[in-house]
């Protein structure tokens, strides 16, 4: 019988994962668990994802406020430092921030307009053409910015960040002084000490300041890169992709990913005789149309894969061939072209026609996205996701 179905994403439920627990067991568990009670059938190149929540949560991979204020002390003493572009989230700065504050004594905080680089909007860029403000010259001190623009909270969480995150700065004991730049270069006019918050952009706004004077700068990629008093830490990206976990302490991102997937590849290729692809992932990497936030506050969205995950897809547009290469044919004749010529397209279809339209995203962010979407956010309790026929296409 002719295959029906292209594509399938399951999201697998799995026991609560705390400090300590065996993941790579409790992944192939739940897998071949699932596979027994849904009746699927474990196939070659089928691909497993978990959420890097869960990795970090069995790894202990924790740090509290005091843990990153004491690095932050280390790091920058009395000096009074400049903290510039970070994003606009209670959970993933918020107790960064608190930390941050907690091991200085004056902080000047430099905040991107409208928006944060991930989308979070402190205001709608239309009232900066009303109000006449050009956001990549005009530098803004905290009363005029009030005075332009008032007390605007934001869209999905109700908070007004200005004053959310001066408040935490202050209820630390540090002085804040706030001003708005999309600058890097604006912040050497208060401090040439400088930690660098951004995310995606941290590299170059790290040039600019290096070639402009910063006498000393720091990211958040430096901070907790080992541990401080028996902290957890994240040798690669510091504080980067930590989330709240209490009010408290963060969870950071986790640690030495690429041997828990390459474990769990191996355990299911001993078990069964397929080669499953395995991945961790984070944010996924797309945009909301309405808040308009591109999701992705994680420094990649994923820290590890196996091997058969790299690259990008090698596809055609099948519209395209149906309208134009094909466009004489009908039905099954149709059908049979198209098949022949998908069996025996270029292995690199970089700049051919027939291809504009596909998706050039790299697997493993396509795949993070499906992933984050499937398991959600919130009480799904499915942190594994079970794809298969991923990488069908049209003769198969």
């Amino acid at each position: 019988m002719e295959r029906m179905v292209g594509t399938t994403v399951m999201g697998l439920r799995a026991p609560i994962i705390n400090e300590g627990d065996d993941l790579e067991q409790i992944v192939v568990d739940t897998v071949l668990k699932a596979s027994k009670v849904e009746g699927f059938t474990i196939r070659d190149r089928d691909i497993i994802s978990l959420t890097e929540s869960i990795v970090a949560r069995a790894q202990g991979n924790y740090a509290t406020i005091d843990h990153i204020a004491k690095d932050i002390n280390s790091k920058f003493g009395e000096e009074t430092v400049g903290v510039i572009f970070p994003i606009l989230s209670r959970n993933r700065f918020s107790i960064c921030l608190r930390g941050i504050a907690r091991g200085l004594k004056n902080i000047v905080l430099m905040l991107s307009y409208p928006a944060d680089e991930v989308g979070n909007h402190l205001v709608n860029i239309e009232d900066l053409d009303i109000k006449g403000v050009n956001p990549w010259t005009d530098v803004l001190t905290e009363e005029e910015f009030r005075q332009h623009f008032g007390y605007q909270k934001h869209t999905f969480t109700g908070i007004d960040y200005i004053k959310y995150y001066k408040d935490i700065i202050e209820e630390e004991g540090a002085t804040c002084q706030l001003i708005f730049s999309n600058n890097a270069k604006t912040i050497l006019d208060y401090t040439k000490t400088v930690l660098v918050c951004d995310i995606h952009s941290r590299f170059r706004t790290r040039r600019i300041l290096e070639k402009h004077g910063a006498k000393k700068i720091y990211g958040l990629d430096d901070i907790l890169t080992s541990s401080v008093d028996g902290s957890g830490f994240n040798e690669t990206y510091g504080l980067l992709g930590s989330n709240k976990a209490t009010d408290d302490s963060v969870k950071l991102f986790p640690n030495n990913c690429q041997t828990l997937v390459q474990g769990i590849q191996d355990k299911i290729k001993e078990l069964t005789g397929k080669t499953v692809e395995v991945m961790v992932y984070g944010d996924g990497a797309f945009k909301d149309p309405v808040g308009k936030i591109w999701e992705l506050a994680d420094p990649v969205v994923s820290p590890a894969y196996t091997a058969g995950l790299e690259g990008t897809p090698n596809e055609v547009k099948l519209k395209y061939l149906a309208d134009n290469n094909f466009a004489h044919l009908r039905g099954e004749e149709l059908n049979n072209a198209i098949k022949e010529y998908i069996a025996n397209k270029k292995e690199d279809l970089v700049g051919s026609v027939e291809a504009q339209g596909t998706t050039p995203r790299r697997i493993t962010d396509l795949i993070g996205s499906l992933s984050d979407l499937t398991s959600g956010s919130g009480d799904k309790g499915t942190p594994f996701v079970y794809i298969q026929g991923y990488f069908d296409n049209y003769t198969q």
